[in-house]
């Protein structure tokens, strides 16, 4: 499986944010996306999904289901952690394996909030959880549905150390097993075999 994408345009607010942008991302393989900011590292993100038009060319996953877009292919992992407050974490968990066809059951969730530190928290509302734990069952949101392919945005944000650690092995686990990353940050993602695409004023460079 490949993610391929060719001489892509984008423009947000009457500006473009780069142009004749090419990359390819194989299976058990990881891109960071780098730049500055404004240099469009989140509408490269968001255009992947299909949340935002592409002014040119495009993109597709290579041995992926070819009646499925790339977007239902892929989680997506936003600034925001998409938790409903009043919700437990286990709750919360359930309600996204649902709705992307994963497993519902509270071992999984159990299971994912595990593997990001969290099992005790399962029955917490998630609005009484901290900054970073929120983030953290974000994070564990991966966990409980199959995706071939992961667009993650920032997503150590509000994370320690340790959990920036933990997650560093969730993230090689899943490539391990045959997943895709890309992912916008500033920060390092503790993946020494990734590959960096930077975007510039008007153009990325594959690095």
């Amino acid at each position: 499986m490949r993610l391929r994408a060719w001489d892509l345009a984008i423009e947000r607010g009457g500006r473009r944010l780069f142009e004749e942008l090419s990359f390819e991302a194989e299976q058990g393989s990881a891109l960071i996306v780098t730049g500055p900011n404004g240099a469009g590292k989140s509408s490269l993100l968001r255009a992947l999904c299909g949340f935002l038009p592409l002014q040119a060319g495009g993109f597709a996953l290579e041995g992926g289901d070819p009646e499925r877009t790339v977007g239902e292919q892929a989680h997506y992992l936003g600034h925001a952690d998409a938790l409903k407050g009043a919700l437990t974490a286990g709750e919360n968990l359930a309600f996204w394996a649902g709705a992307l066809g994963g497993d519902c059951s509270r071992e999984a969730s159990r299971a994912a909030l595990a593997r990001v530190g969290l099992s005790h928290v399962i029955d917490f509302p998630a609005r009484a959880l901290s900054a970073g734990q929120k983030r953290r069952v974000a994070l564990a949101r991966l966990l409980v549905a199959r995706r071939p392919l992961w667009l993650l945005d920032e997503p150590t944000t509000a994370l320690d150390a340790a959990a920036q650690a933990a997650f560093a092995a969730i993230m090689q686990d899943y490539l391990s097993d045959g997943g895709i990353v890309v992912a916008a940050t500033h920060a390092p993602l503790g993946l020494m075999s990734a590959r960096e695409l930077r975007l510039g004023a008007v153009q990325g460079v594959a690095a």
